[in-house]
Parts: structure tokens; C-alpha cells; sequence
């Protein structure tokens, strides 16, 4: 049995029919760059995140770009992040001439807030978390820091789309919530895109300008900007699969169910959701001391798996001018070695389910 880790071409067999129609409609209108499609996109996203406004973009680095752009990251200033996001999540902050200040991370992989205020310095001017796996950080928590220091918060919300904490939707606690529609997220398009969430009118309108060249109009730039502009095409692809989002979260659900049913062994380690979490599932990862053994074993029965992420951002060798060094971050250092992600996507049978999770057992008993 040949299992990949994940089923694109499946979702394009399942929508073909309907990715067709919207390909017509979108080449027939004439509109490619911006259009009706995509002010419907952002109408819809502000929608489902309960926030005013959305803002269509190019990429989920691009929406960090703009993001801490817009908050007034400038050289010389401080960002509180994790050392164990995609590497955008830090390059976004070097970029801009800021220094990252990393923070560790609890048992789930996300912030550990209680280790936010003593990072905190006059430099200090976003707290960035990062809603890793489809599970939030403590935003409750992290949005009292950020008010007792008068500091701004941008939710890296990459993985993230349909997730809640405490009965609000990611994206929607801190000043922006920046999003990746790239084609392995679970709201995903052909190819990149990405979005920002906020409730401020005032960022939404600034945005809109930034993202154009920063043109207010055909002829006028107020401020010199970017080039980060949604695709009409992707957008009304994203509308499309929008409408599913919550019924395929449903079923990665399901499926990571099943995988707690069926995996026997008691020596790797599940993340349980709390209660007032809603996880999406972008990806499921267990934890193991042996994952680098158990990988291989799963590759050769035919199991394609991921490991988000193998090397943590502060030991990469273009962080070496930040000063970080082996040991700084223990649980991020630790979880890189055992962390595995298995294949949830939504195309998953009953039966490839078992297979994986038998050999997992398998694996162990032999031990």
C-alpha cells in the first residue's frame, strides 16, 4: 500500500468539474489582477474570522511583510517570536532590519507565555505568536502582555484557518492575523496567496494602498509600497472551497480519531486538545524518541510522513549573525528530534488509516 502524505490530485478529481466553471468565468470576465472575485474573497473571510475586515494578498510572507510593516517595524527593533515556525516567520522580521527574540515553546509547540515578559525590552515592538499545527497559542494570555507593555500583536495564523481559542477565531484577537492560502493549507489555492484579518479600518485602508504599489488611485502614490495582489482566478477558487472548509476540518477531526483508536503503542506521545481549543488539523504530529527509525520503517511500508520542522530557526545557517546558539531553546531543541507528522488530509481511508497506525504498532512491539 503506496499512502502520500498529501492528496492534491485527488482534490483536483473531487472539484474538477467545478474548477472548470470557475477557470471559464474568471478568463471570460476579463478581470485577472483584482476583480469582483477577490472583493468577494475578502467579504467572505472577514466573515468566517469574525473581524471588519480582510485584506487579499500574495502569500502568507507577504501578509507578515505588510503586517509588521504597517506596525512600524523598523531596524533596530525587537520582535517576540518561536524558533520552531517556517523559517518566513523570522526572515520577514530580519528583512525589515528588526531582530527576532526568540521565545521557547510548551509541550504543544506553541509560545510558552509565560516566558514572553522577560524578553520584553524598550526594543520590543510586536509579539508575534504562532498558531502552529492548527492549534492556537494562549491569545487570552498573550494579548494582557501585550496590553500592560502597549505592544502590538500579529497572529501568524499560517496553519491556522478555522481554528479558535476560548470561542474566537483565529485571527481575531491580536491587531492583524496573517494567513496562507498556499496548496497544502487546508483552505488552499493552485498557488500562492495569502491574507490578513483585522479590525482596524485604519489598517485595512492603508493595507489596500501598500499592497498596490502603494497607489491610491491610477495616478497618485501617497506611499511607495508592494506588489502583493490576489490573483481573481485564486480568489474565486478560494470562495469555492471556502464553502467546505468547515466539513473538511470535520473529517481531519475524524480521521485523527481513528489514528487515537487504532495506535496502540504507549511510546509516542499525542497532543490532547483542551476543551476550549478548535483545532484544524493542518497537520497531525506525534512525538517519539525514536522518529528518525520510525520514519524510515514507515517509508519503507509505503507511508509518506513530514517533519515540521527538523532544524529549529535559531540553529540555521543564515541565523548565525543573530548570536543564538545550541542549548538556548531546549523544548524547541528536543521536540525537532522527535516530532513526525502523519498524513491527516482529508482523502484518507478507514483502511489506510489502520495500515499506518498497525505499523506504528508494529514497530514498537519489535523493540
Amino acid at each position: 500500500m503506496k499512502i502520500p502524505y498529501v492528496n492534491l490530485d485527488k482534490q483536483y478529481l473531487q472539484e474538477k468539474n467545478q474548477l472548470k466553471k470557475i477557470f471559464d468565468n474568471v478568463l471570460s470576465s476579463g478581470e485577472y489582477v483584482g476583480g469582483k472575485f477577490v472583493n468577494e474573497f475578502e467579504k467572505n473571510i472577514s466573515k468566517y474570522c469574525n473581524t471588519k475586515y480582510c485584506v487579499s494578498l500574495n502569500s502568507g510572507t507577504d501578509a507578515l511583510t505588510l503586517a509588521l510593516h504597517i506596525l512600524g517595524v523598523r531596524k533596530g527593533d525587537e520582535v517576540i517570536t518561536t524558533p520552531n515556525s517556517f523559517i518566513a516567520s523570522t526572515a520577514v522580521i530580519v528583512h525589515l532590519g528588526a531582530k527576532p527574540v526568540f521565545v521557547d515553546v510548551l509541550d504543544d509547540q506553541n509560545m510558552n507565555t509565560d516566558l514572553i515578559e522577560k524578553k520584553i525590552t524598550n526594543k520590543t515592538k510586536v509579539i508575534m505568536p504562532v498558531h502552529l499545527t492548527g492549534r492556537m497559542c494562549q491569545m487570552d494570555k498573550i494579548m494582557k502582555i501585550a496590553k500592560k507593555y502597549n505592544l502590538k500583536v500579529v497572529e501568524d495564523a499560517a496553519q491556522s484557518i478555522g481554528s479558535s481559542y476560548k470561542g474566537k477565531k483565529a485571527g481575531s484577537y491580536g491587531d492583524i492575523g496573517c494567513f496562507s492560502a498556499h496548496p497544502l493549507k487546508n483552505l488552499n489555492a493552485i498557488g500562492d496567496s495569502g491574507y490578513i484579518t483585522t479590525n482596524s479600518r485604519k489598517i485595512y485602508l492603508i493595507l489596500q494602498d501598500l499592497k498596490n504599489h502603494g497607489m491610491t488611485n491610477r495616478n497618485i502614490v501617497k506611499n511607495f509600497g508592494y506588489v502583493s495582489r490576489m490573483d481573481n482566478l485564486q480568489a474565486a477558487i478560494l470562495n469555492f472551497r471556502l464553502k467546505n472548509l468547515d466539513n473538511l476540518i470535520s473529517t481531519r477531526k475524524k480521521n485523527l480519531k481513528l489514528y487515537k483508536k487504532y495506535i496502540l503503542t504507549k511510546k509516542i506521545n499525542i497532543i490532547e486538545d483542551k476543551i476550549y481549543e478548535k483545532n484544524s488539523y493542518h497537520t497531525f504530529v506525534i512525538q517519539t524518541p525514536d522518529r528518525d527509525r520510525l520514519k524510515m520503517y514507515l517509508k519503507k511500508n509505503g507511508i509518506n510522513t513530514s517533519i515540521h520542522y527538523p532544524i529549529p530557526i535559531h540553529l540555521q545557517p543564515a541565523s548565525k549573525k543573530l548570536g543564538y546558539k545550541k542549548g538556548d531553546y531546549p523544548v524547541t531543541e528536543r521536540q525537532a528530534k522527535r516530532i513526525l507528522t502523519l498524513p491527516i488530509n482529508q482523502f484518507l481511508k478507514v483502511k489506510e488509516i489502520k495500515f499506518i497506525s498497525n505499523k506504528i504498532n508494529q514497530f514498537f512491539d519489535h523493540e
